[in-house]
C-alpha cells in the first residue's frame, strides 16, 4: 500500500478576507491531490476522456482544526477508507497537514465513477479499481456495499 502525499505552496488566491485560507481551498488541495494520484497511477484527465468515465462525489465533510496562514506550504495526504468489491464507490480521507506538522483540516469524500456517455454509474477498469485499492487503508477503512436500485 501507498502513503500518497505532496506538498503545496498557498497561494494569494487561496486566502480569505481574515487572513487565513479560505474553506473551499482546503477542498481544492485534496480534489488536486486525487487527480495527482490518479495521474500518477497510470490515469491522467485524457485517459478518463477516453475511457469515458470520471470521478463523482456523493458527499465532502471537511473539519477544520487549525488555522492556515500566508506562506505556508501545506502537505495533503490521502488514505482509502472504502471501496467497494467492484472499485464502483469509495470513500477518502485527507488530512492537510500545516507547515509545521499539526494537522490542520480532514476531508473525508464519498465518490464514484460516472459513465460520461449514458450519465450512470459505472463500474471501472480493473486496473483502476487496483490502483484505489493501493492507497493506504485509513483506521475507518471498511467495504463498501451498492445500494439495490429503489423499484
Amino acid at each position: 500500500m501507498t502513503t500518497y502525499a505532496k506538498h503545496y505552496p498557498i497561494r494569494w488566491a487561496d486566502l480569505d478576507p481574515n487572513g487565513h485560507m479560505r474553506h473551499s481551498a482546503y477542498n481544492d488541495y485534496a480534489a488536486q491531490l486525487r487527480l495527482d494520484y490518479l495521474t500518477d497511477a497510470g490515469f491522467p484527465l485524457a485517459q478518463f476522456a477516453k475511457l469515458g468515465i470520471g470521478p463523482i462525489l456523493f458527499r465532502e465533510d471537511t473539519r477544520f482544526l487549525k488555522e492556515i496562514s500566508p506562506n505556508e506550504t501545506i502537505k495533503v495526504d490521502a488514505q482509502l477508507a472504502g471501496l467497494s468489491p467492484d472499485g464502483s464507490r469509495w470513500r477518502i480521507v485527507h488530512t492537510v497537514y500545516k507547515q509545521d506538522g499539526r494537522a490542520s483540516a480532514t476531508i473525508t469524500v464519498d465518490g464514484a465513477w460516472l459513465d460520461l456517455r449514458q450519465r450512470k454509474l459505472a463500474v471501472p477498469p480493473v486496473e483502476l479499481a487496483t490502483a484505489l485499492s493501493q492507497l493506504t487503508h485509513h483506521s475507518t477503512y471498511g467495504e463498501i456495499e451498492r445500494r439495490p436500485k429503489a423499484e
